[in-house]
């Protein structure tokens, strides 16, 4: 994984904004024994430094005693909090640093002592580094680094005689302590990604999986609904050849059974080749390539429903003119889905179905009143699918779509086609 560049940190006024990650170090998803590890290290370090840095500080370098204990624990003490939020530490522990070496700075200097930062400082300070390299951002640690060697050179000024090299080790040994450390963090990260790309690709793979049953299942039920449309097609066709003696009306009927039966055979092939995949596509030639309806076959589609028993009136304005193809499928297919669903769960129920174009757009209107009180719905429960394929449509071309029960009993379907090609990419004709 190629890390990303950061532009130049010292330029950035979030340098020493701390990292955004509020779990302690192995917080997330560990042992509970493990998570305990950097506490029990922090207080062994917090421990051990803090006597020693007083020590150092008030027998060593001839420090008051008061002052001494103070700046030990403001060294120290901070290590704890490292844990947890390592930046707000150093903030600490840099400042008390700074304050020692000032007040070492006026002290004569004994024999055998190193300034402007004493043994104790350099270990402690550089626990405090390991931590910041475990938690925090490239940008931090680079401006942690810079400013520690921008202390070291500031005391250099000061105090020339005084200082020596100390600060050039802190200087070195800070910067490979941090860069190793976040070179742990980093490839730390880097195997958490790939871990959740991991469970990403398996959840798509799962899903894939799941995509292809459906359209197996789909496939499997065009073929045994297509083989039962079939047998009604043949046998209403052949009805008034087998059966002598059927009225006109009979026989009419039947051919209108017929008709049907073969409309719904071509509309199950349609569906069946937007189902295949790519590769059927190019060995078969790719989906049946029939007409789509339009707001021309409305009136056919009403009569059908007439004939079904449901009382429908068409207001289809005679100026529709020529309308996008994806404006008119859509419509007549939502006028389609809601008439279907009066059918099967308000049968017999007056229904007004209005379509009305104008400048912008089309206006799709199915109203439909309570059923009858003697009639019963033929489901009385539903998937939903219909709505949701109303909505897919109407979104795909930018639309808008109002549906839901009216306060006498009925049901209301309103959609508005913006009359203008759908957006790249989206083909509501094989929606």
């Amino acid at each position: 994984m190629t890390p990303r560049r950061d532009p130049a940190p010292y330029a950035d006024p979030a340098m020493f904004t701390s990292s955004p990650f509020p779990e302690p170090l192995f917080g997330a998803g560990r042992p509970r024994w493990l998570r305990w590890v950097p506490y029990v290290v922090a207080f062994g370090f917090t421990a051990s430094l803090l006597p020693s840095t007083i020590v150092v500080l008030g027998g060593d370098y001839g420090m008051n005693s008061g002052l001494a204990g103070a700046l030990g624990v403001a060294q120290t003490l901070p290590l704890l909090l490292a844990v947890g939020r390592p930046l707000q530490a150093w903030w600490v522990i840099f400042t008390a640093d700074l304050a020692a070496a000032l007040a070492l700075a006026g002290i004569p200097a004994a024999p055998g002592t190193i300034w402007p930062w004493p043994p104790p400082t350099i270990v402690g300070y550089l626990a405090l580094a390991l931590a910041l390299g475990l938690r925090e951002r490239r940008r931090v640690l680079l401006g942690v680094w810079l400013a520690t060697g921008a202390a070291g050179i500031l005391f250099g000024l000061l105090r020339p005689a005084r200082s020596d090299a100390t600060w050039l080790l802190l200087f070195v040994l800070t910067g490979v302590v941090l860069l190793l450390a976040g070179a742990l963090r980093e490839r730390g990260d880097a195997r958490r990604q790939l871990a959740e790309q991991e469970t990403i690709s398996e959840a798509e793979r799962a899903r894939r999986t799941l995509l292809e049953e459906r359209t197996r299942i789909a496939r499997e039920l065009h073929d045994v609904v297509a083989h039962h449309m079939s047998v009604i097609t043949v046998q209403a066709d052949s009805a008034p050849y087998r059966l002598q003696g059927l009225p006109p009306e009979a026989a009419e009927e039947f051919g209108t059974i017929a008709a049907t039966a073969r409309e719904s055979l071509g509309e199950m092939r349609r569906l069946l080749g937007v189902l295949r995949s790519e590769e059927s596509e190019q060995q078969h030639g790719g989906p049946e390539k029939a007409p789509q309806p339009g707001l021309d076959q409305l009136e056919r589609l009403v009569e059908g429903t007439i004939r079904a028993g449901v009382p429908v009136e068409l207001t289809l304005s005679r100026a529709l003119g020529e309308l996008p193809p994806a404006v008119g499928l859509s419509g007549y297919r939502i006028v389609q889905e809601a008439l279907s669903n009066v059918v099967r769960h308000a049968p017999g129920a007056r229904t007004r179905v209005s379509v009305t174009p104008d400048r912008t757009g089309l206006t799709v209107l199915v109203v439909n009143g309570p059923p009858p009180h003697a009639a019963e719905p033929l489901e009385t429960t539903g998937t939903g699918h219909g709505l949701v394929g109303m909505r897919e449509r109407v979104r795909l071309l930018d639309g808008t779509l109002d549906t839901g029960p009216l306060p006498d009993g009925g049901y209301r379907v309103a959609a508005r086609l913006p009359l203008t090609e759908p957006p790249t990419g989206k083909d509501p004709t094989r929606a």
